[in-house]
């Protein structure tokens, strides 16, 4: 009986998926004056931020068991990437999450959570609880799993670290951004539709721009050269000495948004979004 109730509700949820789908494709169909190249690019934005919906219209992830008492809050770090490809260049922010984890001597105590779609690991820098995230979603929808992440630990978005690649800086350049537009990053993109805000910071790691007539997917996609890795290793240091920089000025002090910025707390029209879901507090594991 539990079984034929499963099966229905997962076919249920199916069929209303599709049908969604079928109305949005109606809805390019009636749309003019948009190149082909438009039109592919708005249609992977749409489905993006559809099965980003579908995957949040579930249950909440139960909050962590207990409570960790900081007077600081906690912090959630997050390395975009795709699952599977670790060693690409688009993938560079897991590639900084893991190195962050070794500095912390947590190298050992990542573990798979399927509450929040991802990898996690809760250490303390600076009297601080921090929980690092690795989403296990693609790029296009790691917001889903930030947003679950946000819930279960009762994270504030500015108390949010994303860490990703960057076209427009070559190899070897990071830097620091506080919130703002994704700037055409399907990853961060992700980010602010899940969360409904963009004041997020961000670590921006150089990937630069690919060289003669190689096409920028491929570029982003494709894993390190051998002379890149090479100056991998220092960018991976460096970017983990930022970050622990970055994390002890929060805890020194609390900036406001920046301006421009939007509100964390504007509401979903289905929903409450996470950000306005959340304490002060960060849930322990």
């Amino acid at each position: 009986m539990k079984r034929d109730s499963l099966i229905a509700a997962v076919r249920s949820c199916v069929l209303h998926f599709f049908k969604r789908l079928l109305s949005l494709v109606d809805m390019w169909r009636s749309l003019s004056g948009l190149t082909s190249r438009s039109l592919s690019g708005l249609t992977s934005r749409s489905l993006s931020r559809l099965t980003s919906r579908v995957l949040l219209s579930g249950p909440s992830p139960p909050v962590g068991g207990g409570e960790i008492h900081a007077q600081s809050g906690c912090r959630l770090v997050v390395g975009l990437g795709n699952p599977g490809m670790e060693g690409s260049r688009h993938s560079v922010g897991m590639a900084v999450l893991g190195a962050l984890a070794h500095r912390l001597g947590a190298t050992d105590r990542w573990r798979g959570d399927k509450h929040v779609s991802g990898e996690v690991v809760v250490s303390e820098i600076h009297d601080v609880h921090v929980v690092l995230l690795r989403p296990k979603l693609l790029m296009n929808i790691n917001g889903v799993s930030v947003a679950k992440a946000v819930t279960k630990y009762n994270i504030k978005p500015e108390d949010i670290l994303l860490v990703h690649d960057e076209l427009d800086k070559p190899l070897g350049k990071i830097a620091i951004k506080h919130g703002g537009s994704a700037r055409g990053h399907n990853g961060v993109r992700s980010c602010i539709d899940c969360l409904q805000t963009d004041v997020m910071t961000r670590l921006r790691v150089g990937i630069g721009r690919p060289a003669g007539k190689t096409p920028v997917d491929r570029h982003v996609l494709g894993r390190f050269s051998e002379e890149e890795r090479e100056v991998l290793s220092s960018v991976l240091d460096r970017s983990v000495d930022l970050l622990l920089s970055q994390l002890a000025q929060q805890h020194s002090q609390s900036p406001p948004p920046p301006a421009g910025g939007r509100p964390a707390t504007r509401q979903r029209k289905e929903r409450g979004s996470p950000a306005a879901q959340t304490s002060n507090a960060c849930g322990s594991v």
